[in-house]
């Protein structure tokens, strides 16, 4: 979700309303979405820092962390925080703690990149090789790993996952290290042409076993994790990401694989009793690009659409459906006017905010109370520090001002 100078001041009268989530009470409609920021130290573990920057946006109604690493293998970004240890539960004990002492309530997000790890990372590299649901690379060209020098677009070598019940395994450690660290619960990252996208998807598994084929088969990673994961947390505690249409990481099926697919997974989640569902809807940027679309002077603007369904219409009535106690949170760009029009007409039940909570760290408060934003005020959003290009960690992070800190400055 995306906020806008024109959405300050309108009469919010829905997004402002408390929510019940499963098992948690929200303040308010407002979910920070999972944001990667590569701001952890150099063995994955958050810090101080990382728990200062949540405790800063602790008026959402619910923070989704950025995505937390299960394991050493699936690793894309620098500095991305694992949960696979006791090392690092200690370290986001600090972020839980932070975010509950400013009264907000906190989830994990467990996350596996599969086949889009990057090798160069120094935890893939001593991870070995980039493990997948089936030998298929993604292809490069959306300049996604621009940290290794030479690499726009890189483009990695992977291998067959021989035994997809370890990923399972490694999932449901996550989950008990995140309940050692004090989160309020957790959130399975399907989405993003990520692991389990990976395995849901025919044009990135093609295995023969009983994890590949049919429906069932590759939805079977998600039924496998959700399983293991609450055995760890009741399920009102558990929520799941999805973004069945689009293509970002170079995934996409034709309407009638889509519908099927992704219709079956998320009946399973909703008689499972999960918390919520949080779907991505269509996005231009979020299509899978043409493997040279970002290499200067060659094919510029060309792309291959996949299915643009509406996810709310389309799969809506699965989490409505009657006696289901599963709520629909939606990401994807709104604005405050379009989310607050979706919650009123019960399309929806939560909004999911990104960008806009990293330049404006108070963002509710200024939504609520028809306060100007920072990029009104002088304090615009660094793109250089969204994923740590700077030369303090700090910088484009923790150092946005509050409202009042930033009207004393302006």
């Amino acid at each position: 979700m995306s906020i806008q100078p024109s959405d300050i001041g309108l009469p919010l009268k829905a997004l402002r309303e408390e929510i019940t989530l499963g098992a948690l009470t929200l303040k308010n409609r407002v979910i920070m979405a999972s944001l990667t920021r590569s701001r952890s130290d150099q063995v994955d573990v958050a810090n101080d820092l990382n728990a200062e920057y949540y405790r800063q946006r602790a008026g959402a109604g619910l923070i989704l962390s950025e995505g937390t690493l299960v394991s050493p293998q699936g690793t894309e970004w620098p500095h991305a925080p694992g949960i696979y240890s006791k090392e690092h539960a200690d370290g986001w004990r600090k972020v839980t703690d932070a975010v509950h002492g400013a009264g907000g309530l906190i989830y994990a997000q467990l996350w596996h990149v599969g086949r889009v790890a990057h090798p160069d990372m120094p935890l893939q590299k001593k991870a070995g090789l980039v493990s997948a649901p089936s030998p298929v690379s993604a292809r490069g060209g959306k300049g996604k790993f621009r940290v290794v020098e030479g690499a726009p677009g890189y483009v990695a070598p992977v291998r067959e996952h021989p035994d997809p019940s370890l990923l399972v395994q490694e999932f449901k450690r996550g989950a008990e290290f995140a309940k050692e660290a004090g989160f309020d619960g957790v959130e399975l990252h399907g989405a993003g042409g990520y692991l389990h996208h990976q395995f849901a998807d025919k044009s990135s598994n093609t295995r023969t076993d009983k994890w590949g084929g049919s429906v069932e088969n590759r939805a079977r990673i998600f039924v496998e994790t959700l399983k293991a994961i609450t055995e760890v947390w009741d399920p009102s505690r558990v929520g799941i990401k999805l973004n069945p249409v689009g293509g970002y990481n170079d995934v996409g099926m034709n309407e009638e694989d889509t519908k099927d697919t992704f219709s079956y997974i998320i009946d399973h989640c909703v008689k499972l009793g999960l918390a919520y569902v949080q779907f991505i809807r269509y996005l231009p940027s979020f299509d899978p690009f043409d493997p040279v679309y970002d290499q200067p002077g060659i094919n510029q603007g060309k792309r291959r659409v996949q299915t643009q369904l509406d996810v709310v219409e389309t799969f809506g009535p699965i989490i409505y459906a009657s006696g289901s106690k599963t709520k629909l949170l939606l990401n994807g760009n709104l604005s405050a006017a379009e989310a607050e029009k979706l919650i009123a007409e019960k399309k929806i039940d939560a909004a999911v905010i990104g960008r806009s909570f990293l330049n404006n760290p108070d963002l509710v408060s200024r939504l609520f109370n028809a306060q100007p934003l920072n990029e009104t005020l002088g304090f615009p959003l660094n793109p250089f520090g969204f994923y740590n290009f700077v030369d303090s960690p700090s910088e484009g992070y923790t150092d946005y001002p509050d409202l009042a800190t930033a009207q004393a400055k302006a």
